[in-house]
């Protein structure tokens, strides 16, 4: 027994290096964009946002709104209270809608995890979350013309913690941060990744979520919601998972519904939106990443 038990550690410790080196550059590198962007272009961002509110872009306005919400380093908690004054300065609600969507999927640090997945794949993030943000944006002009669709009281401006004022010791304090928060889900995502690896045949997972299945978009964009915790995290999952035959159609579904229905994000969004805007949004979520994942899977 302890032979084989041996044996196993030794299997899982070498796939788990394996796959440490190849996403520890994408992780270290993201986290230094993401500082990098919190230190140095986080005001900067807000005041492209906080312009717009004096311009005429119409609907038109949701495609810079979800940009700059993609190119934003602040988690939904942080989202929300920008998103709040905004919209005491009178900012459209179709224009915040596509900001904070785009916010909840992407920021540059997870942009820069999946170039793990390989360039098409993180393209294919890329474009996906930055139409659902224009989508939320569109639908809430749409729908919810008269009435208001957020509900903001009570929310003040973020708390800043880049307060020092040496700029190399703000970005190293930002750093370690980002270190101490998605440290410890990067290591479980890797190990989790190993045991998969180690432990769950490639067949079942190409018969489960390939391109051949025709279920495998609905699956991973439901496996999605319980499944995602970190971004970092799911990288060595995703990777894994798409070397062992899963389509790309239902990785793109999964890196919709994963982050956008994320505990800590459904949490903050349920606190703003209110019963029925929250089960719209999990319904819109849905319905985007099956349609996403769908269009991947016949044009890609």
């Amino acid at each position: 027994m302890a032979e084989i038990l041996r044996r196993e550690f030794v299997y899982v410790s070498y796939y788990f290096m394996v796959q440490f080196r190849q996403i520890f550059f994408y992780w270290i590198w993201g986290m230094v964009i993401g500082s990098c962007v919190s230190v140095f272009a986080k005001k900067g961002l807000r005041r492209l946002f906080a312009r717009m509110s004096g311009s005429r872009w119409g609907l038109l306005g949701a495609v810079p709104a979800s940009i700059l919400g993609i190119l934003s380093p602040l988690c939904m908690y942080g989202t929300i209270p920008v998103a709040a004054s905004f919209a005491e300065q009178g900012m459209r609600q179709d224009w915040l809608a596509a900001f904070m969507m785009s916010s909840a999927l992407l920021n540059p640090q997870l942009m820069i995890y999946s170039m793990a997945l390989g360039r098409k794949a993180a393209a294919v993030r890329f474009v996906s979350c930055f139409l659902c943000g224009i989508a939320a944006g569109l639908l809430t002009a749409g729908f919810c013309r008269r009435a208001s669709f957020f509900c903001f009281d009570g929310f003040s401006g973020p708390e800043n913690h880049d307060t020092d004022p040496n700029p190399v010791l703000r970005l190293l304090k930002n750093f370690g941060r980002n270190l101490r928060a998605t440290g410890p889900w990067f290591v479980t995502g890797v190990l989790l990744s190993a045991l998969f690896q180690r432990y769950v045949p490639a067949e079942s997972l190409t018969r489960l979520f390939g391109r051949d299945s025709g279920w495998g978009v609905l699956l991973a964009a439901t496996v999605g919601v319980p499944l995602y915790v970190c971004g970092g995290g799911t990288i060595p999952l995703l990777q894994q998972w798409l070397t062992s035959g899963m389509s790309l159609g239902s990785a793109a579904a999964f890196m919709i519904t994963g982050p956008a229905t994320k505990i800590t994000n459904l949490g903050a969004l349920k606190t703003v939106l209110g019963i029925r805007n929250f089960l719209l949004y999990l319904f819109f979520v849905m319905i985007f990443s099956l349609l996403t994942g769908a269009a991947v899977q016949i044009f890609l």
